[in-house]
């Protein structure tokens, strides 16, 4: 007897785990607490209801991380990407859809499927010891009865309910001839050398000219649920540190003590910003202490006005939001399951991916490994080099733990070609020489080819293995 895979949560993760474990013939049983009971962002009942934007972002799939994942969800049978394609409205480059027929068509589909059984009602506290195959995929808004119950069993520090992020720059975009690597005071720290962090300088009046324009650049609002969330003292927003005095930044995150400029010794630097790998290919640096509330627009002016970041490009930017994720790195092993309790696994925002596609992708992939399981076969993770690999590696061990006023460092994360194992620069085409903006292009294209000739062979595989 097939015992069936209990999935909490009918999201856009709880939904596409449902479909790929039916359909590979695995009994499912979704459990759904809305309409019974709603959350502060939820308006519907229906299933993998888009309660923000109605965009799934670029559908590029030969220069784009994200329009890439949607081809490799495609190529999985992806239930998400299948309805989107159906429903999809006007949105130049990018794959939007028609919210309210996506929703209805997600949620009859999953109804009418006959190895999906839908539970109504709220899963208050773990899972009964009898279910053997559970996946959660309670998404940033789990409710407090499960959330509180994960937190017990996964320890106090290890759920995160206030999400304070600083921006993360890809690091072939930093300009090293005004940039250097140093750590304060040349300290190598755990595991480090000394040159553990990259450094742009400011004099007086960069530093002056930046400070005012954090305090004028234009902010966002908390959500309605947000409102009553109290900042940390150790991830305080940068603009609310630059406004309780000019010189507050360079005696905190920007403070000029222990570094010398590689570049120019004998100058002391005014003020520093300091960025710190953020993952072990070495590909992403994340400005230290710069958790903001900025508007992104504002973001990529200002920050781009600290010497070294003049051209940088963002893997994602800084904010500061309610959220719920695990320190998935720390307590989920490899097929995204809870070390302390296995029958357990984790899928979508919960578990630290970011964004709709994100979220149904690491769905995908539980809903496959829970079916695997269920059948008794082994599973073979993606490779690293496509986006499905690039995002289990980002939130099972791809990120370099360190630690903060909060605690873990861990934060969600976009697909993007920052956490894929790193091409070589393309300097030549056709045996001309390339413009570092032709070498950018053709280096994502280069992420593109590898990820779906390496995708399509694990597919292949996959399918291979599903018939036997």
């Amino acid at each position: 007897m097939t015992h069936p895979i209990h999935i909490i949560g009918a999201g856009l993760a709880g939904s596409e785990a449902a479909w790929q474990a039916a359909s590979a013939g695995i009994p499912v049983v979704l459990h759904e607490m809305r309409p019974s009971r709603q959350t502060e962002a939820h308006k519907t009942g229906g299933f993998a209801e888009l309660v923000c934007s109605n965009s799934f972002r670029s559908d590029d799939s030969g220069q784009n991380a994200v329009g890439l994942l949607h081809w490799e969800m495609r190529q999985a049978g992806s239930l998400v990407m299948a309805v989107a394609d159906r429903h999809q409205v006007p949105a130049g480059g990018a794959l939007a859809v028609d919210r309210d027929a996506f929703s209805a068509e997600i949620t009859e589909r999953l109804r009418r499927h006959p190895l999906v059984s839908v539970a109504e009602g709220e899963i208050a506290g773990l899972p009964p010891e009898e279910w053997r195959n559970v996946i959660i995929a309670t998404g940033p808004l789990t409710s407090p009865a499960l959330a509180g119950a994960i937190r017990a069993l996964t320890g106090e520090d290890q759920l995160a309910f206030f999400d304070a992020i600083a921006p993360i720059v890809h690091r072939e975009t930093i300009n090293m001839e005004v940039a250097w690597f140093q750590s304060r005071y040349d300290k190598p720290g755990p595991g480090g050398t000394g040159k553990d962090y990259i450094n742009c300088p400011m004099n007086r009046g960069q530093y002056e000219t930046f400070v005012r324009m954090l305090i004028d650049g234009e902010k966002t609002d908390f959500r309605e649920w947000e409102k009553n969330t109290p900042y940390f003292d150790g991830c305080l927003p940068i603009e609310v540190m630059a406004e309780r005095g000019p010189e507050t930044l360079r005696h905190g995150p920007m403070k000029p003590r222990g570094l010398t400029d590689a570049h120019r010794p004998d100058e002391k630097p005014y003020a520093v910003v300091q960025l710190r790998q953020d993952n072990k290919l070495g590909t992403l640096f994340n400005m230290v202490g710069f958790q903001t509330k900025l508007k992104y627009a504002d973001q990529v002016k200002v920050f781009r006005t600290i010497p070294g970041l003049e051209h940088a490009e963002f893997a994602r930017l800084g904010g500061l939001h309610r959220n719920t994720f695990l320190n998935s790195p720390r307590v989920l092993d490899d097929k995204l399951r809870l070390k302390a309790a296995p029958r357990l696994r984790f899928a979508g925002q919960v578990t630290g991916v970011e964004g709709y596609v994100e979220s149904a992708a690491i769905g995908l992939l539980a809903g496959r490994m829970a079916a695997a399981e269920a059948r008794g076969v082994a599973f073979e993770l993606p490779p690293p080099a496509t986006a499905h690999g690039a995002l289990i590696n980002h939130i099972t061990g791809g990120h370099i733990e360190t630690t903060d006023a909060r605690g873990s460092s861990f934060q969600p994360m976009n697909v993007n070609f920052g956490l894929f194992p790193p091409i070589e620069k393309v300097k030549t085409r056709d045996g001309k020489r390339l413009k570092p903006a032709e070498q950018a292009v053709e280096r994502k294209r280069a992420y593109c080819l590898r990820a779906m000739a390496d995708f399509s062979a694990w597919i292949g595989s996959a399918q291979v293995k599903a018939a036997e």
